[in-house]
């Protein structure tokens, strides 16, 4: 047996809090071996990046080991000095941080921040610039000159997750730990940077920590797999077996929330987890997960459970865990009713021939071009492609944020909409709004709750203070935030109850079209399963219109009735959900749709694209993909596709295709 790279024992981590030591991790175990990947899956404050920071001996000022080990390469971290820590995090031991761009500075230009990762350990000013170059390579950056001449802004997610994977990878770690390496990145980045994890543990023998909430990529990346909650292990195993034959209640509902098998709203809601984990140094005198377990008994709250050894390596922490496969759903399967009135049918938004135009260094540089649809009333359009296709700048410019180019229309209930906000009625503004990626940044910190949504109120239905005040109430009651949190601020919410207060504010005005712009990206399976029931619930009752831009397929899929998708600033396929999703496919879609790890392991062949996606500034000229397009040397039209742009053509009822491939050979290649 050889001796593990890394190993917790009995690990007990307090944060001192107020004076007050709060436990954050309860006496946690597991080893990693050499060339093994392992996963920490589960909720937010669950203590994940606690078990990881711990394993650098790398916590905050207020944290502490209080008892239990940490054993990197079987010297116990623990008891070593600062010095030898720092000489570990050096020489033997990367992080990758779920934020790139934060964990790279701004003022400095990428090249010489990679460069200081080698001169760290002892060479020299131009060999420390020679082995950026070669670290910016090895991750697969084609012109890594170039790149190491630009400041982090100038990066996109994808290609900023790689410089700081390469400064990780310069000392050749034994041990890399990554914290939500992908989160934020599209389907066919996140598909690359797991591609180069993979070829580095198969090169080098590194072993890798890898915490996500993403268990489709944790399926496809680790071979063991741990289930954090309120700071215990509750299960662990092999991760197929623990994917496919959950057996404890905590993992079962982690499984149930997440939308897959190609369900969808009209069929079901999703099933939640009921409740929310409990506070930071909770006395849990029983089962950490009693106050949300369904088969809760009264042993579970008075005695910690066991670790059952289940067999081969697979372990449960809970007293009735053969009961956990038939764990009760929280929510019944009946199909969502849809309001069915005569407007139902009819079109509530059509976009002809929208174009976006900026001016970048005296150069115009065209973001979108001919944008043509409609959306119905009470439809759910999503809006997928990679970073930099156009789709929030699309976002922004139905909600008058950016004025589009002359000769563009927008209308809403067949009346032409003002071009920018400015020129918009208060009616206008209210009946097109929008839940933005991350509440923290759109909800004002200083204000509470109720005066965050009244003030909406206020400026979009032109109501008096009290009776703003009296629907803010009724809004908030409507999304299920308890009437205690009504005088809270953001900063005393949960993620997903900042959420469920920016999607309340957008309802302020009785909007006919929400703009969905990433709105569950940041957030745990169980919270975004709340969130995606709670919006389709809302379709079904006010009838009203989605645009639902997302990079998670599987999300977009469940809540979708039509897909768009963008790709440098052109509408590349268009269609009903299901005939998009199971082809035969534009190209691009199919890159997409095969770049997504597949959460019940089922085979799926890799369609790669080539490159990056081309500067709006100087597209290719003929089809914008055909640099990168999977197809087009097999079917016979490259001279075509290079030198003449397709049109956005209807290949079958109600779906179009900006392709010249005809769809029968597209349906021939692709199987």
């Amino acid at each position: 047996m050889s001796t593990p790279t890394l190993e917790l024992r009995d690990l007990r981590v307090t944060y001192t809090v107020r004076g007050i030591d709060r436990d954050v991790l309860r006496g946690i175990s597991f080893a990693i071996k050499p060339g093994e990947s392992y996963g920490l899956v589960g909720e937010s404050g669950c203590g994940k990046s606690t078990a990881a920071y711990a394993s650098m001996r790398y916590l905050p000022r207020n944290g502490q080991i209080v008892s239990g080990q940490v054993l990197f390469e079987g010297r116990d971290m623990t008891s070593v000095s600062d010095a030898e820590i720092r000489e570990m995090r050096r020489s033997a031991i990367g992080m990758v941080y779920q934020n790139p761009i934060a964990a790279l500075n701004p003022t400095i230009r990428i090249g010489e921040q990679v460069a200081e990762s080698f001169t760290m350990l002892g060479h020299g000013s131009k060999e420390a610039l020679e082995l950026a170059e070669e670290a910016l390579k090895r991750v697969q950056i084609a012109d890594p000159k170039r790149v190491m001449r630009r400041y982090p802004h100038q990066l996109s997610g994808g290609m900023a997750q790689r410089v700081v994977i390469a400064m990780a990878l310069a000392s050749n770690p034994r041990l890399l730990i990554l914290d939500e390496p992908t989160t934020g990145l599209d389907a066919t980045v996140e598909a690359e940077v797991l591609d180069l994890v993979r070829g580095l543990i198969k090169d080098s023998g590194t072993s890798i920590l890898f915490i996500s909430h993403n268990l489709g990529v944790i399926r496809s990346m680790c071979d063991r797999v741990g289930v954090l909650y309120a700071g215990a292990l509750v299960e662990e195993g092999e991760t197929e077996t623990i994917l496919q034959n959950p057996n404890h209640p905590y993992t079962v509902g982690l499984m149930r929330c997440i939308p897959r098998g190609g369900l969808h709203k009209r069929l079901a809601h999703l099933d939640t987890i009921p409740g929310t984990p409990p506070p930071l140094g909770s006395e849990l005198p029983g089962c950490v997960f009693v106050d949300r377990c369904a088969i809760a008994q009264d042993v579970c709250r008075t005695t910690p459970p066991p670790l059952v050894d289940l067999r081969n390596g697979h372990f449960s922490r809970c007293h009735f865990n053969e009961q956990a496969v038939n764990l009760p759903r929280t929510v019944g399967s009946a199909p969502l009713q849809q309001k069915t009135d005569s407007s139902h049918s009819k079109e509530l938004l059509t976009i002809a021939h929208l174009s976006k135009t900026f001016s970048q260094d005296d150069q115009e540089v065209r973001v979108l071009t001919d944008v043509t649809m409609s959306l119905a009333r009470g439809e759910t359009l999503g809006l997928v492609g990679e970073s930099g296709s156009g789709k929030t700048t699309l976002a922004k410019t139905l909600l008058g944020i950016f004025e589009p180019d002359e000769g563009s229309i927008v209308t809403l209930e067949g009346r032409q909409l003002g071009k920018g906000i400015a020129d918009r009625t208060a009616h206008e503004v209210g009946s097109v709004q929008i839940v933005f990626q991350n509440p923290d940044s759109a909800l004002n910190r200083r204000h509470s709750v109720t005066r965050i949504v009244a003030r909406a109120v206020e400026k979009l239905a032109g109501k008096p203070k009290r009776e703003s005040e009296d629907r803010a109430q009724e809004l908030l009651n409507s999304m299920s935030v308890d009437p205690v949190l009504h005088s809270a601020r953001p900063a005393q919410l949960s993620g997903g109850l900042k959420q469920r207060v920016a999607i309340a504010r957008s309802f302020a005005g009785s909007p006919k079209l929400v703009v969905c712009d990433e709105p569950t990206s940041a957030l745990d399976v169980s919270v975004q399963a709340n969130i995606l029931n709670l919006l389709a619930d809302l379709q079904a009752n006010e009838n009203v219109s989605y645009v639902f831009i997302s990079h998670d397929l599987g999300v977009v899929r469940y809540l979708s009735d039509r897909i768009a998708v963008m790709y440098l600033g052109r509408i590349m396929e268009l269609g009903a959900a299901e005939e998009v999703f199971n082809g035969p496919h534009h190209p691009y879609t199919e890159a997409l749709v095969s770049s997504v790890p597949a959460i019940d392991g089922s085979p799926r062949a890799r369609i790669r694209l080539g490159g990056e996606v081309p500067s709006p500034a100087s597209p290719p000229t003929g089809c914008v993909l055909n640099p990168r397009c999977p197809r087009m040397a097999a079917s016979g039209l490259a001279h075509k596709c290079t030198s003449e742009e397709p049109e956005l053509r209807e290949v079958s009822p109600g779906h179009f295709m900006r392709c010249h491939i005809p769809v029968e050979q597209l349906r021939t290649m692709q199987g």
